[in-house]
């Protein structure tokens, strides 16, 4: 299970590190989707490795990785 969560880790960061990518070509609303994935990330590797309290950070950490995938998403919804 632990093989799982780890692949499913890097595949968020590929998916952040995708989103910086587009967002240096002229997205910039992607940062919003990168950072929502980095903190994804984060909290995940918090759970297999804790190396720090990132329990204490968490509700804001989710709260604002949600409203910047907002912000991404409405970017992506006005591109047209």
């Amino acid at each position: 299970m632990e093989k799982l969560q780890l692949l499913s880790i890097a595949i968020e960061l590929v998916i952040g590190i995708v989103a910086i990518i587009s967002a240096l070509k002229g997205r910039r609303y992607m940062f919003g989707l990168a950072f929502t994935f980095i903190v994804y990330v984060v909290y995940d590797l918090s759970k297999i490795y804790p190396f720090g309290t990132i329990e204490d950070y968490a509700s804001v950490l989710f709260f604002l990785a949600t409203i910047s995938a907002l912000w991404s998403v409405w970017g992506i919804y006005k591109q047209k």
